[in-house]
Order: structure tokens, then C-alpha cells, then sequence
């Protein structure tokens, strides 16, 4: 780290460098914390989980046995050791319980109102927070591995849901149905990602071994595609060139740990993007 500070001071290297070289040291150092538990409400394993963005106070999980809770993360005791308790869960007994494993929990971006859920049972949920109800129910042919909402979205209320079909769907929030299909991948599609910079820049992956870059709003197939062989640039767009200039380096830094050659499962955006 001294090294890179030295280089910086001279302006050999950019600052973007030392920046992801912290950011890393950071996440290296990373261990559980000693002193703060979560209390059990799960009688399986926890699949998913989600911080709310706008306080940082509340956290989702969900599970494999369908159950869906809410912990407060607040330490109002102010002890050095605590356990954060769940405030209420969508239990076995709730009648508008998940029938299978809970895959994805995701609060809504601009406030604690609302969170959505998908599982294995086919269906994606839009919770009313304070109700504890589903205002949506979205159901789809195959199994739901995986939505995500987008964190800076203004001119769209999209959800992208990735299931064993290999076509991407987009519903729509403001119209209750599912407005756009993005066809391009030949398996399931195991992750979804919006960017966090750029509202209508969608990432997928699927079972085929690819991930895919969209532009949502264009209807000529995904802009770039990353596989193995360290990908190519689709030529469908005339634009897709200068597209794919601006956005490559935006997953550049975690294409080595996404691209494989059996599957890719997770999709995370760098400290940068």
C-alpha cells in the first residue's frame, strides 16, 4: 500500500487504483463480528438476504423452508454484545407464505415500504411492509432463481427475473404484468443484476456459461457477451460498440471470477462501477 501511495504522490499511477487496492485490502480483512448475533428464526438454511438501502436499519433473509423475516439492526441497548431481533417474519402459518425455498428478498430502493421476494414455487411477491401482504403476485412457468429491482431507476419501475427459462423477463411494477422479454441465453438464468450507474444497463447470467450486458431500452439482443473465451461484442447495435467501450471496464475488474466454464451463478459489480 505504501508502494501504490508513493506511486500516487508522483502521479504515476491513477487514483483509481490505490482506490481498488484499498477496497480490497478492505474486503480481505473482513470477519464475523464477535459481539452481534442474529436471533434463529430459520429452521433451514438462509438463501438470501438484503439491507435496506435508505437507513441501513432493517435486513430480509430468506429461507429454504419458504420463510421470509425482518430484523431490526439497531442496537438500542447500546451493550457491546447484542442480538438483533426479528420484528416479524412471514412464517409456515401466514397464508401468503412462499410454498418453497425463498431464493431472492430485495427491498424496495427508495424506501422500507416495500420488498419483494421470489422462490421456487414460480412466483415473485410485492410486499406491503407495514401489512405483511402481497400488493402483487407475479407467477411465471418455471422456477424463479433470482430478480433484482434497480438501485437509481427514475423513468422505469422494472423488475428483471431470471427462471429456468432462458428468456429474461422484465415486469413492470406500474402496470402489474410482464412488459419485456430479453431472448439471447440457451439456460437457465441464474443471476440478474442492474448497474448501479446506468438505469437501463441490465447484466445476466445463465447456466450456458455467458453473461450478458443489455441495454433494456433497445431491441436488438444484448450488447456484449462474456464467455470463457473472454467474450465478444454482439454487432447488432450500431451502437454497441461505443456501449461496450463505456460499460466492459464497469465488470472488468470481476469478469475473471464470473465467466466460467461450467456456470455462473452470482453477479457482483466492483467497488468502481
Amino acid at each position: 500500500m505504501l508502494a501504490l501511495l508513493a506511486a500516487r504522490q508522483c502521479g504515476c499511477d491513477e487514483p483509481l487504483r490505490v482506490r481498488r487496492a484499498e477496497s480490497t485490502r478492505r474486503v480481505l480483512n473482513l470477519e464475523l463480528n464477535k459481539d452481534r448475533d442474529v436471533q434463529r428464526i430459520h429452521g433451514s438454511g438462509v438463501n438470501t438476504l438484503d439491507i435496506d438501502p435508505v437507513e441501513g436499519k432493517y435486513m430480509l433473509s430468506g429461507g429454504s423452508d419458504g420463510v421470509i423475516a425482518i430484523y431490526d439492526l439497531e442496537n438500542a441497548t447500546k451493550r457491546q454484545q447484542y442480538t438483533c431481533k426479528a420484528i416479524c417474519t412471514v412464517g409456515r402459518s401466514h397464508g401468503h407464505v412462499h410454498k418453497y425455498s425463498v431464493e431472492t428478498v430485495q427491498w424496495y430502493p427508495c424506501d422500507t415500504g416495500m420488498f419483494t421476494s421470489s422462490s421456487f414455487d414460480k412466483t415473485l411477491k410485492i410486499w406491503d411492509t407495514n401489512r405483511l401482504l402481497p400488493a402483487e403476485v407475479f407467477s411465471f412457468e418455471g422456477t424463479v432463481y433470482c430478480h433484482h429491482m434497480s438501485p437509481v431507476a427514475t423513468k422505469h419501475c422494472l423488475i428483471a427475473v431470471g427462471t429456468r427459462n432462458p428468456k429474461v423477463q422484465l415486469c413492470d411494477l406500474k402496470s402489474g404484468s410482464c412488459t419485456h422479454i430479453l431472448q439471447g441465453h440457451r439456460g437457465e438464468v441464474l443471476s440478474v443484476r442492474w448497474s448501479p450507474r446506468h438505469e437501463h444497463i441490465l447484466v445476466t447470467a445463465s447456466a450456458d456459461s455467458k453473461v450478458r450486458i443489455w441495454d433494456v431500452r433497445k431491441a436488438s439482443g444484448s450488447l456484449i457477451l462474456l464467455d470463457q473465451h473472454n467474450g465478444e461484442i454482439a454487432k447488432s447495435s450500431s451502437e454497441a460498440g461505443t456501449i461496450a467501450n463505456s460499460f466492459v471496464y464497469t465488470i472488468g475488474t470481476i469478469a475473471n471470477s464470473l465467466v466460467h466454464s461450467i456456470r455462473t451463478i452470482a453477479i457482483v459489480f466492483s467497488w468502481d462501477s
